[in-house]
């Protein structure tokens, strides 16, 4: 049968395909009611082999008259006809009338989803669901769907030798939503659920069930509904031990009566019950308004007084009742259908803020904000329709008992919440960088819940100030240099963080100048204390040079080596290194300060380390943080950065793992990030080569991955550790397994570079025969052959030292001019490699990634290339920017070489999806894939051969 309606539904002009007309026939028990089709235009009925045949009667025009004819159908029971119905629905070539059913059909379906299903009895005392209770809503959908019914949907006419009279279309809806709700809770399950009746196909006769029925649904359907009108002009009209007897009360409920027939008609209790209702009422009206109130005080048990008192359409409420009306009783009340309606002039737009203020005599625009050792106030306060409330409004609701109080001349709905607000409006007291975070989060926690807060005064004038942005600063007297814009607005930013006490974290791309911003921002504080910079060691000689280049005269002096003094400081510069720092933190901590600047911050990133504890015990009125990359594994690391430069902005760091880093990293809350962001962005300057104004300042970047061949003793190798360690991997579990995992991710990554590494071959040949058993080393060969015909300079980076030594033997024997800088390198001697490199006499440099990743400028190089791949791309970026930063002139081009089919392969795939998340959140490399389940590390590692 829905194969045949399909089929005939999409008639095209001039095919000989039918459209059926559906019509709906009503029986006595409602859930045996049929849905038949027919073809108006006479044509054949096509086979349908799950449908039965039947004869209708139907009306049809006959001249200027009508006439009754049979015509043949196909009549399938309900349960059946209610998919294609709603199918039909949406099908442009179906019949407008089985369209009609087919829309009558969804309502009765969402009728049922939404539960509105009533037990009854058919005349004959039968079990029989019926539709209902139905909204206003709802009526109206049925009577606009039976309004659209065309002729052919209803024609079908009511039984009778008299007139010829049709069902009335919405008659006729009305019995299929009973139909449809009397079929659909009868499943061959349901009565062993719920018993048989109401749950079996088969009718079931109730014989005493009819006074039951009537009470379950009286007023819940197209009969009557009543609702209560809360009248607060009678507050206070029962005084207290009156002859009633009755006890003070808050209020009365006006009683009245609707008709779901015809809305327009309302009328009060009173006048229905005596018997003075429109006559539309009529007596079953009557009836059922009675049933609908006894129905009404099963759920609110106040209504119950309604037929013992002369008035019925008064209902006297005491203060209890009042407030559990005004609560959860009118929820209540409107799932049994009586309604409660407010007054007009209640206010119900009551509101509670948690407010953070300074001390009176505080400044009033953000300034010295953070020199006074005063706590601030936090504190709720009320508001009515967003204008604050005094004391001593706040006072009055702090003493109410009641629901509703009487405040600036009108009647406001309280919530006993608010009131409890307003007796505790004190909630404690802040130091001034919790409230700074607090303001600008927009949030606080209080009582392990975190609710709304608003900050006001000197902190709001303060918060308005770090998020309003900068305008470039003028370039400080003595800065022998051009600033870009964008280092201007560094600049800027600087200054106005350092001015109001606070630090920052400068997080530009490396290249962008962050070396010569801090230089400008000594020379426009000019302070008398010197600058202590904190950086590695590798960094010393440069950060000397651009001082000397770029603020000449002013005093430089590096704290570092054996004969290192702080004695007779100048005001200029003092240049140490981390490690130096760390042994030497007493001495620097008993010197006066006017900056202390940690560049390559990333050394830092760990709370918990010595380094990190010794840089804490270093005292400055201004702290900034230099780095490319502030989060390099997860946001701890950020949390460690930011605790130095505004010590407490993000408060311990369990409770930041917990509020915070947990949500952000697991994707548990989608607005974790920007609350996150919204409580750092002043705090972190970030800015990347690819920004609008930054971009046209450097030459183009070509990025290329190279995809190279195992040859064939890798491909051994390769294959053979991936099968021993999954063996071994599958029988370990825990921290032994973790380490397992990790072995074989290095032991790959080795092969994949040379297998002289993974084998460790101390006399290995160099030359032809060692590129002979590397796809990756006999392609740098090609590139390196290729740009040295050019005249070009490279750079060539590995994470692993050995694979670097072999790789600078390899090219010496090949007579390339070639130098290598590692972490057991001199300082002095890193140096010296710098100038020969940027001078041209060492066309090629090899380097081990972590020592050499950063703070060195290398812009010579026009070329780049990633012998390996590190687990995090910005590791890889910091290592391509030593060449591609502020000072190139010329095109920079990135080579990665990856071994096809290998893990590198899909790590390459990973990074790639990573990048774009990593202004939000990078993942934890390595450890991450330990997790991996023992089927995702397979799929991982595993050797993927071309077809």
């Amino acid at each position: 049968m829905s194969a045949m309606l399909e089929g005939t539904a999409r008639a095209e002009p001039g095919s000989d395909r039918v459209r059926l007309a559906a019509v709906f026939l009503p029986a006595p028990l409602p859930r045996e009611g049929r849905v038949a089709f027919w073809d108006p235009s006479d044509a054949p009925l096509p086979a349908a082999t799950d449908a039965e045949r039947t004869e209708l009667t139907v009306v049809r025009r006959h001249g200027s008259s009508i006439r009754r004819r049979q015509a043949p159908a196909l009549s399938l029971p309900l349960d059946q006809a209610l998919p294609l119905l709603v199918r039909a629905r949406r099908d442009p070539a179906a019949h407008p009338a089985t369209a009609c059913w087919g829309a009558a059909a969804l309502h009765a379906l969402r009728l049922t989803a939404r539960g509105r299903l009533l037990p009854g009895l058919t005349p004959t005392g039968h079990d029989a669901w019926r539709a209902g209770p139905l909204d206003p809503e709802d009526i109206a959908h049925l009577r606009a769907v039976a309004a659209a019914l065309p002729a052919e949907g209803h024609a079908v006419p009511l039984p009778g030798g008299g007139a010829l009279r049709l069902p009335r279309p919405e008659a006729l809806m009305r019995s299929f939503l009973d139909a449809v709700a009397d079929t659909l809770p009868r499943t061959p399950a349901a009565p062993y659920a719920c018993g048989k009746p109401f749950a079996d196909q088969r009718p079931q006769r109730l014989p005493g069930a009819h006074d039951w029925a009537a009470e379950v649904a009286a007023g819940m359907d197209a009969g009557v509904r009543i609702s209560l009108r809360l009248d607060l002009s009678a507050y206070d009209m029962f005084d207290v031990g009156d002859d009633s007897g009755r006890t003070r009360g808050a209020g009365a409920a006006i009683v009245q009566v609707h008709s779901l027939a015809d809305p327009t008609l309302v009328t009060d209790a009173a006048a229905l019950w005596a018997g003075e209702a429109d006559a539309a009422f009529g007596a079953r009206a009557r009836v059922d308004a009675a049933l609908a109130v006894r129905r009404a005080a099963r759920v609110w048990p106040p209504l119950a007084r309604l037929a013992e008192q002369d008035a019925p359409d008064v209902l006297a409420l005491s203060e209890d009742e009042l407030n559990d009306l005004l609560g959860v009783a009118a929820t209540r009340l409107a799932a049994a259908g009586v309604a409660v309606h407010w007054p007009r002039d209640l206010a119900q737009d009551l509101s509670a803020a948690a407010v953070v203020r300074p001390a009176p005599g505080s400044a009033t625009d953000g300034t010295g904000f953070f020199e006074s050792e005063d706590l601030l106030q936090f504190r709720w306060q009320l508001a009515l329709g967003g204008d604050p409330l005094t004391e001593a409004e706040m006072d009055t609701l702090a003493e109410a008992h009641r629901p509703v109080v009487r405040l600036r001349d009108q009647w406001v709905l309280v919530d006993p919440a608010l009131v409890r607000k307003a007796r505790k409006r004190e909630l404690g007291l802040l130091d001034p960088v919790d409230a700074l975070s607090v303001a600008l989060t927009g949030t606080a926690e209080v009582d392990g819940e975190n609710i709304e807060a608003v900050p006001v005064g000197a902190l709001a004038a303060l918060r308005d100030r770090l998020t309003a942005g900068v305008h470039p600063a003028e370039p400080p007297a003595g800065l022998d240099a051009t600033l870009r814009d964008y280092q201007l607005r560094g600049l800027a930013w600087l200054d106005l963080m350092t001015s109001l006490g606070l630090g920052g974290c400068l997080a530009d791309d490396m290249g962008l100048g962050k070396t010569i911003t801090v230089i400008a921002l000594h020379l426009k504080r000019a302070r008398t204390e010197p600058t202590l910079v904190v950086c590695p060691a590798s960094l010393l000689g440069n950060w000397q040079r651009e001082i000397q280049r770029f603020a000449p005269g002013v005093p430089v002096r590096r704290f570092h080596g054996p004969d290192r003094s702080l004695a007779d400081l100048p005001g200029g510069f003092v240049l140490t290194t981390y490690g130096t720092m760390r042994s030497a933190a007493p001495a620097l901590a008993d010197r006066p300060w006017g900056m202390v600047v940690a560049d390559e911050a990333q050394h830092v990133k760990n709370p918990y380390s010595a380094t990190a504890k010794a840089l804490r015990t270093i005292g400055t009125p201004a702290r900034v943080a230099l780095t490319g990359t502030p989060v390099e594994n997860n946001l701890s690391e950020l949390w460690a950065l930011l605790d130095w430069t505004t010590p407490g902005l993000l408060g311990p760091l369990k409770s930041f793992r917990a509020r915070h880093a947990r949500a952000v990293e697991n994707g548990e809350d989608d607005g974790a990030v920007e609350r996150l962001a919204r409580l750092v962005r002043p705090f972190l300057l970030r800015r990347k080569k690819s920004d609008p104004g930054i971009v046209p300042e450097l030459p183009p970047k070509t990025e290329t991955d190279h995809p190279v061949p195992l040859t064939r003793e890798q491909a051994a190798l390769y294959e053979a550790v991936v099968r021993e360690s999954l063996l071994a991997i599958e029988t370990a579990d825990g921290m032994a397994r973790r380490g397992l995992v990790l072995k074989l991710l290095g032991a790959l990554k080795q092969i994949c570079d040379h297998p002289v590494l993974y084998l460790k071959e101390a006399d290995a040949p160099v030359g032809d025969a060692l590129a002979a058993r590397s796809g990756k080393l006999a392609l740098l060969d090609e590139l390196l052959d290729t740009l040295l015909a050019e005249d070009g300079s490279a750079l060539v980076f590995t994470q692993y030292v050995e694979m670097a030594r072999l790789i600078t033997a390899h090219l010496a024997a090949r007579a390339v001019p070639v130098e290598l800088l590692h972490g057991g390198t001199p300082v002095p001697e890193r140096e010296r490699m710098v100038d020969r490199f940027q001078d041209g006499a060492t066309p090629v440099l090899v380097l081990s990634l972590k020592a050499a990743g950063t703070g060195l400028n290398l812009t010579r190089a026009g070329h780049v290339v990633h012998f390996d791949r590190w687990w995090n791309p910005a590791v890889e970026e910091q290592a391509t920017d030593r060449a591609y930063r502020i000072g190139q002139t010329q095109p920079v081009q990135v080579h990665r070489l990856i071994t096809e089919g290998t893990v590198e392969d899909r790590i390459a795939e990973m990074l790639q999806a990573k990048r774009a998340l990593a202004d939000a959140i990078l993942g934890s490399g390595e450890a991450a894939l330990t997790e991996l389940t023992d089927r995702d590390l397979s799929d991982l590692v595993r050797l993927r051969r071309e077809a």
